[in-house]
C-alpha cells in the first residue's frame, strides 16, 4: 500500500502540508500525488464522519440483504451496477455467502425506504430475494466511536 493511501486511510483530517510534514516529501508532491490517485479513481472523495445522533437528519438508514441471479458472460456485475445507480443507494458490496449484494439506503421515512424496495429493487429483473434491516442506533461509523465519554473512549485494556 503506498504510504500516501496510508496516511489518507488512518491520518483523519490532516491538511496536505500535515501530510507532507508526515511523509517527508514537499506539499507540491503530496498534491501531485492526491492528484494522480484522483485521476486514477483510487482517490474518490473525502467524506465526513458524522453522528446524526446529535441532529435531527430525518434520514432513515437501512441495509438491504440482495439474491439475485447471475447473468451469462456478465456474472453480478450488470445487476450490481443497475442497483448503485438508484439515488437511495448508498453503498453497494458483492457479498459471499447467503446472498449476493449488501445494498446500503437513505430515505426519508420508513415508508420511502420500504416502497425503494418494494417498488424500485424487488421489481428488477433477476433479483430473486430481499431482506431488509433498519439500522436502529450507530455504535461505530468508520472507525469513529460515537456517543462515548472521552474517557471511555480509550483502547481497551489487555487482561493477562
Amino acid at each position: 500500500m503506498k504510504p500516501i493511501i496510508k496516511l489518507l486511510l488512518e491520518g483523519g483530517s490532516l491538511n496536505t502540508a500535515q501530510m507532507a510534514q508526515v511523509l517527508a516529501l514537499s506539499e507540491a508532491d503530496v498534491n501531485r500525488q492526491l492528484d494522480e490517485l484522483k485521476a486514477s479513481r483510487v482517490l474518490l472523495g473525502f467524506r465526513p464522519v458524522l453522528n446524526l445522533a446529535h441532529e435531527d437528519s430525518g434520514v432513515v438508514r437501512a441495509v438491504i440483504e440482495v439474491r439475485i441471479t447471475p447473468e451469462r458472460g456478465g456474472g453480478f456485475n450488470r445487476l450490481a451496477e443497475r442497483i448503485s445507480r438508484f439515488d437511495e443507494v448508498e453503498s453497494c458490496f458483492l457479498m459471499s455467502g447467503s446472498y449476493d449484494l449488501l445494498v446500503f439506503v437513505n430515505g426519508s421515512s420508513l415508508q420511502k425506504v420500504a416502497a425503494f424496495v418494494s417498488e424500485k429493487l424487488s421489481s428488477i429483473e433477476g433479483v430473486l430475494s430481499t431482506a431488509t434491516h433498519f439500522m436502529l442506533r450507530s455504535y461505530k461509523e468508520q472507525g469513529f466511536m460515537l456517543d462515548v465519554k472521552s474517557e471511555e473512549a480509550e483502547r481497551l485494556k489487555v487482561a493477562p
